[in-house]
């Protein structure tokens, strides 16, 4: 399952042309972990890491204390999770998580990039199936059966532990994550996490080349600029 680590994608833009996609999708992603674990940093590690990050890449401050407030139920807005499936160009499987406050504007936008790129938008369940859906964490260290060893005393369900050139990856249930991470922090304090989610893993690759490389580009492209979307997955391996 090492895939997951190396196939991540790379850090969100800070161009000054992306600097307003940027806050909005830390505000949005701030606003759901508060408003599923709390909007107390301290009891939500989840929350406290991703405010660490958003001030790394220099979200201003109004930005992280709005999401907040939003999540606390001041400013009237309402955002919910939506998740579309498809195919995309070359027969790739695609899963698109978006965060929206108005489903119809979202679906709309989403499908007009399906429909532009030759790909095809299908019903909830068509393609989920052909991913695993697990909590992973990855960070530096040595000794994968002692980190096995530490969750496994938590009471952890783990699903998988791998070692990599010095990198620990770690597979958990979703339902896990928030044990898992808790666990890996008290045992080891001065952990640093190089990948900390709940995502979808394909279970297994196709080949996207051609015409279709070209076209799946394009698709992907047209995703990253809707910012209602917040994560894709795929299981495309493109060509050249």
């Amino acid at each position: 399952m090492g895939r997951a680590y190396q196939n991540r994608k790379e850090s969100m833009a800070k161009t000054a042309g992306a600097k307003t996609k940027v806050y909005s999708k830390y505000g949005k992603e701030i606003y759901l972990s508060a408003k599923n674990n709390g909007a107390d940093p301290n009891a939500n590690l989840s929350l406290r890491r991703l405010m660490e990050k958003a001030k790394r890449d220099q979200v201003p401050t109004h930005v992280i204390e709005r999401a907040l407030e939003k999540a606390s139920g001041v400013g009237g807005d309402n955002y919910a999770v939506v998740r579309y499936e498809g195919f995309g160009p070359g027969g790739c499987t695609v899963i698109v998580d978006c965060l929206t406050d108005n489903n119809n504007r979202t679906f709309g936008d989403v499908r007009l990039c399906f429909t532009k790129t030759k790909a095809k938008i299908g019903v909830s369940g068509s393609v989920a199936h052909m991913f695993d859906h697990l909590g992973v964490f990855a960070f530096r260290h040595d000794d994968e059966d002692a980190v096995l060893e530490m969750l496994l005393n938590a009471d952890v369900d783990v699903t998988d532990v791998e070692n990599e050139d010095g990198i620990i990856t770690v597979y958990v249930p979703p339902a896990e994550f928030n044990k898992a991470q808790k666990a890996l922090s008290e045992a080891l304090p001065d952990i640093h996490f190089e990948m900390e989610e709940i995502t979808f893993l394909p279970q297994t690759m196709t080949e996207v080349k051609g015409d279709d490389a070209v076209m799946f580009q394009k698709f992907l492209d047209m995703l990253d600029e809707l910012d209602d979307v917040q994560e894709v997955y795929h299981n495309a391996q493109v060509d050249g």
